[in-house]
């Protein structure tokens, strides 16, 4: 039973692999469609859009056009004095009036100060759309490469359990025929046992990796193009750390929201102050009343209109105090991202080379070990080597391979961090890494 069961588990996990493999790039394309958390940016950067719009409608002229029409009703009984004789009846009334009406601030510096907080605001919702691509395309790489590590954790694995399954058959032949002892068996026996339930853990690693790669592109990845054997990953340029800090700390999307976050607390500490301050209108005015028993009369009137507070009980005051200690907490949040963006660079270039002298000596590690294991197997068929040793060099032969895949994804992904730490990550680096794929 548990032959047929492996098979099953191997064949829904690499169920797509006779399709044509999809590569970076496809991917990439399929996430910028269907992803969420991308759609979600892109609804916000199109709402922060109308910022400057809504900013500077407190400037402009507030024109409005209102009126009313009304029927009046009602019995009249003249008194006995009246020179006209007593008498009663009855009168009926209407009355249409309407008005139009234009307002244009002249002096109001708090309108002013937000439509200037409403512009960087706007700009502050982009850097933050500019993140979110910059966020895409990592994750879309680092699920790709999850993938891929699972697929090549997978292959090893099997791989050394079809190695290990012939030493087994090996062992049991030559203690058949009195060549070796029944120990030999039991290290085969319990090699290949440990192999098989690896392969069941690695199974499953891969298809949570290409679960967690079908959340981004909203549909089951089909088979993924791997690295070419032997690739050259290139080296971060510049080579030295100091210009990508330098670039983090000033160009890094983080750090560009935070400045802008900062610019709009100043600017709020000028908009509260205003409170203090006078305000003046331009007003206009003209309307038409007319009634039915006294006739029609036309106004027109334009002027200014002003406004001094006095008082307000303290609250303008307070707001700007609030506003202050608000301005002081967006620079210290201002510092804070801009360390964290320089540790990020820091840390994504040191990750890059030394992954790539990882995997220098990864490279030199899998050509010793396939000597090893090669000298291994003819010691094994002389009678100077035993059993345990060719399963032990096979082991090795297949971990460093898998670590060495796994190098050169982590190299790949650091210099992607590296360029998202300085602001610099854009879609098309994507294709000299696609050019390291099989086509």
């Amino acid at each position: 039973m548990q032959k047929p069961l492996i098979a099953l588990l191997i064949s829904s996990a690499l169920l797509t692999m006779n399709a044509q493999a999809a590569d970076l790039i496809q991917v990439y394309q399929q996430a910028l469609a269907n992803d969420a958390t991308y759609a979600s940016a892109r609804a916000a950067l199109a709402a922060g859009q109308e910022r400057t719009t809504q900013g500077r409608s407190g400037l402009l002229p507030v024109i409005g056009l209102g009126g009313s029409s009304t029927k009046i009703t009602g019995d009249f009984e003249s008194k006995s004095d009246n020179p006209l004789g007593a008498g009663s009846g009855s009168r009926d009334n209407s009355r249409n009036q309407w008005s139009l009406s234009l307002s244009q601030p002249l002096f109001r510096w708090d309108r002013w100060e937000s439509y200037q907080q409403s512009k960087l605001s706007q700009a502050s919702t982009e850097a933050v759309f500019a993140q979110a691509q910059q966020d895409l395309i990592t994750r879309v790489a680092q699920a790709y490469f999850d993938v891929l590590t699972a697929q090549d954790n997978l292959s090893s694995i099997q791989a050394q359990k079809s190695a290990t399954t012939e030493q087994l058959a090996s062992a049991k032949r030559n203690f058949e025929v009195g060549t070796q002892t029944i120990t030999d068996t039991h290290e085969a026996q319990a090699a290949y046992d440990l192999v098989v339930a690896q392969e069941f853990a690695a199974i499953n690693d891969l298809e949570v990796k290409r679960n967690a790669l079908q959340q981004i592109i909203g549909t089951a990845p089909a088979s993924l193009s791997t690295l070419r054997p032997g690739v050259t990953i290139a080296a971060p340029q510049p080579a030295a750390i100091e210009p990508w800090i330098a670039s983090a700390e000033q160009q890094n999307y983080s750090v560009v929201g935070a400045q802008l976050n900062l610019e709009i607390a100043k600017r709020e500490i000028s908009r509260n102050r205003a409170g203090h301050l006078p305000t003046l209108d331009l007003v206009a005015n003209k309307g038409r009343d007319s009634v039915t028993a006294s006739g029609i009369t036309k106004t027109n009137a334009v002027g200014v209109q002003w406004n001094v507070p006095l008082f307000s009980g303290f609250a303008v005051t307070s707001k700007v105090r609030e506003s202050i200690a608000l301005e002081d907490k967006a620079r210290n949040d201002l510092e804070a991202t801009r360390r964290a963006a320089a540790q990020n660079a820091r840390t994504a270039f040191l990750g890059m080379n030394s992954g790539l002298a990882q995997v220098r000596a990864l490279e030199a590690a899998e050509v010793s070990s396939k000597s090893a294991l090669d000298s291994n197997k003819l010691g094994y068929q002389v009678g100077v080597r035993i059993n345990i040793d060719v399963l032990n060099a096979q082991r090795q032969l297949y971990s460093t391979q898998r670590d060495l895949s796994r190098a050169r994804y982590d190299t790949i992904m650091n210099g992607l961090r590296l360029k998202s730490a300085a602001g610099t990550l854009k879609e098309a680096d994507l294709a000299p890494i696609n050019e390291l794929l099989v086509k």
